[in-house]
């Protein structure tokens, strides 16, 4: 698979490469409303190669969804207002939302996640041999030594989905991880959870648009300095050849 990240830019290019037969890993997907673009540009490009009689069968695509950074945002942001605060009550119930945004995020996009490939219209495209887009949980790492350093690996276990975990998280699973269906469990609990910050003026829009565009920087600062490596390179291959 390539990767091409779910920005505005992106979308239309995702779905031009899967309409040609290339397979897409869709990366940086914060939100649920980038997330519901991305099927789409998924299952448009499905019906395209169908109408042209071309095969589905072998097409691919996981929806790669950011995890811990969400986490990492939020709980700055709930621990600037308890901060700020000097109500015992106050401070507490911002500490009380700390840890969950990111999980209870991922929950709402499996639901959706269900909801999509549950329909009609992608049941015509299964008849055609059309796999689901399975849903990818990525920075599945925890960064927050307060919290169980599995976290994001066994809160999100579910048919259908695919988790990327570093080295030192698998190993810690390995050694003492607990695997259960969890991706619905408590999924009652999630769209709420995403309410109450919104009340306490933790803005989901603006959430995963700074992550979106920290990553797409993290991203576009990476491949800069890969193409400064090969000028590097290149140079000194010249001068010595001179």
């Amino acid at each position: 698979m390539i990767k091409i990240p779910a920005t505005p830019a992106g979308i239309p290019a995702i779905e031009a490469a899967l309409t040609d037969g290339i397979n897409v890993n869709i990366t940086l997907i914060f939100s649920l409303e980038s997330y519901r673009q991305v099927v789409e540009a998924y299952l448009a490009a499905l019906e395209n190669r169908n109408s042209e009689g071309k095969e589905i069968g072998h097409i691919a695509s996981v929806a790669s969804f950011f995890i811990s950074r969400v986490d990492t945002l939020v709980d700055k942001l709930l621990e600037d207002k308890a901060k700020s605060s000097s109500d015992p009550e106050e401070q507490a119930k911002f500490r009380a939302l700390e840890g969950k945004a990111a999980i209870a995020n991922a929950r709402v996009v499996y639901q959706d996640f269900e909801r999509l490939f549950g329909s009609p219209r992608f049941e015509t495209l299964k008849h055609g041999g059309a796999h689901v887009q399975r849903p990818l949980w990525a920075s599945t790492s925890t960064k927050n030594p307060a919290y169980r350093d599995v976290l994001y690996a066994e809160e999100l276990v579910g048919p259908d989905t695919v988790d990327t975990m570093p080295l030192e998280t698998v190993v810690n699973f390995r050694d003492h991880g607990v695997v259960a269906r969890t991706i619905d469990k408590d999924v009652a609990t999630a769209q709420p959870l995403l309410d109450a910050l919104e009340a306490e003026g933790i803005l989901y829009a603006q959430v995963t648009q700074q992550l979106l565009d920290e990553g797409v920087k993290k991203f576009a600062d990476s491949f800069r300095q890969l193409f400064q490596g090969i000028e590097k390179k290149q140079k000194a291959i010249e001068t010595q050849t001179v």
